[in-house]
Order: structure tokens, then sequence, then C-alpha cells
């Protein structure tokens, strides 16, 4: 990496992290004595919702569904904090983890690889000034934050991929608080009948929501960890929440996942609406334009 383009990324890095008041508990979490109240809650999205959150919600928006995801909690995390009062906030702060198989430079190879290299990196999820009142009902508000969030995922270089060297290489970034919430989606997993070499089975590793009891440590003060289950009904979005009861009450992380599944419902609300999807700058790679600018050339064209 030549040295302009570590400063850019140095740069990036720092303005993610630097913005204004982060917390959502009372207190900051100690992670050694917070170890032993760590409760788990788990929670599953229906699968007619599940079905449109997968396919027709990224779809319409040319988007991922860690687009839609996080999207849906930078919502519901906005709303939880104006709600519990802890007042006004630059965006939802996150840990956000990755597998790290990305092909980062020309060349590598991981076709002999198995398993995820595990990437962690910091997001902040900003929808920007819209009405939140308005996204949660699934108004226009619900499609410009996610275009937005969208395009603040796509400014990440490498995917995140090299922040943990920047972290440990940079005093700096090492002396800043660590987000409170973490984030990872892990995958879809099929739990029926199969006729593979392996299946899943509920309710052990990651469809127990991906820990390992014997952690050390409680390392974020909430650990969200989501994944898509088949089920005879269909693709259920299973997510268990990770919490230290001497932060948190059941009732309040209960609060917090509903507010994000209402969310999910919002933006599946306004997907179905008229006039809702778009392209956002980052799928436009001949030209540059601004989201404004794509909106109204969309706008027009469907006239």
């Amino acid at each position: 990496m030549h040295a302009s383009d570590r400063s850019t990324e140095t740069a990036l890095w720092r303005s993610i992290l630097e913005p204004g008041d982060r917390l959502i508990t009372p207190r900051a979490l100690d992670p050694i004595g917070d170890l032993d109240t760590v409760r788990r809650l788990t929670l599953n999205l229906p699968a007619e919702l599940t079905r449109p959150v997968l396919s027709t919600v990224p779809a319409a928006f040319h988007a991922e569904i860690n687009d839609v995801l996080l999207t849906a909690l930078a919502l519901a995390g906005l709303d939880w904090r104006r709600r519990h009062e802890f007042g006004p906030t630059p965006g939802v702060l996150i840990a956000l983890e990755g597998h790290g198989r990305e092909e980062f430079a020309p060349g590598i190879d991981l076709s002999r690889t198995v398993g995820w290299f595990t990437s962690v990196f910091p997001v902040r999820l900003d929808p920007g000034p819209i009405d939140l009142d308005d996204a949660l009902a699934g108004g226009p508000a619900a499609g410009r934050a996610l275009k937005r969030v969208k395009e603040q995922l796509r400014a990440l270089p490498d995917h995140g991929l090299g922040f943990g060297v920047l972290h440990y290489l940079n005093r700096e970034f090492q002396e800043h608080p660590r987000p409170q919430i973490s984030f990872n989606y892990l995958g879809r997993f099929g739990t029926g009948e199969s006729t593979g070499d392996w299946r899943a089975v509920p309710g052990h590793g990651v469809l127990k929501g991906g820990f390992d009891d014997g952690m050390p440590v409680a390392p974020y003060s909430l650990e969200v960890n989501a994944f898509t289950q088949d089920t005879p009904a269909g693709p259920q979005l299973g997510v268990t929440w990770a919490y230290p009861s001497a932060l948190f009450d059941e009732d309040a992380v209960r609060d917090l996942a509903g507010g994000w599944f209402a969310a999910l419902a919002a933006l599946v609300a306004h997907t179905v609406s008229e006039k809702s999807g778009g392209h956002t700058p980052s799928d436009l790679t001949l030209t540059t334009l601004s989201q404004d600018e794509i909106d109204e050339f969309e706008s027009e064209w469907d006239q």
C-alpha cells in the first residue's frame, strides 16, 4: 500500500471512530467483571417477513443482505436511544464481523482453505437527517436510509480487511473506546432433511448463536449474531443477542430486538410500495453522480 493510500484509509477509520457519544449503557463494559452476567436471547423473524428481507428488498436496492440488516439495526438503535433518552448521536457505531476471505490483491488463491479468517472492523451506520418516524412506518425515509447505509458500507476499503493491522500499528486507534455493539450475519443454513455430506444441527454451534461458552471475556455490551435457517415454513431469520445482565435487563434487549424486527418490516413495506428501490453511486462505475442526481434520473425514467 502506498503512503498516500494508507493516509487516506487511516483518515477514513478515524472519521468513523471519532464522532460524539457512543454509549448505549449507563456505564462502560467491564469485560471481565461483567462476564458472569452474560445472558442470551434468541428470537426468530417469521418466514413471511424473512423471504422479502432476503430477496425482494436487496434486489430492489441492488444491495446485499447485510445492507438491509444493518440499515434496520441503525434505525432501531436510533429509535431505542431516543425512547430511552440517551440523546442524539451521529449514527450507531458497531463492530462488524466478516469472513475475511476478501480477494484484496491479484493472485490470491483461497481455494485450498476452508472456514473464516474473521475480520472485525468498526462501522458507523448513519441514516442521515431523515424523519425517523417516517422510516419506521415504511415511508420514503426508509429507502433513503438504506441507500445511505449501503454507500457507507461500500466506502470501506477491502470490506474492512485492513483495519486490524492499522489498529495494532496505530496507537491512536488503540486508545479509542471500542464499539459497544457487535454484529455478525453468519449466513444461511439448512436444518431440515439433508442428503449431503453434512448438515447443521439446530441448537448447537452457529445455530445456538455462534458463541463459545468458554470465552474468558465479554468483548461487547451487545453481541448480535444473525443467521438464516431453512424450516418447513420457509427460510427464517434467527437472531441471538448476548448481553451482560449487569448492564441490561431482558426487557430492554427485547425492546431493541423488537425494534429491529419492526424496522425490517418497515423496509419490506416500503419496498412493495410504488417508486421504491433504485441505484446508488457505488453501482455506477463509469460516471460520478450524486444520490440526488441518480434519484432524479430514475424518477424521470419511470414517468
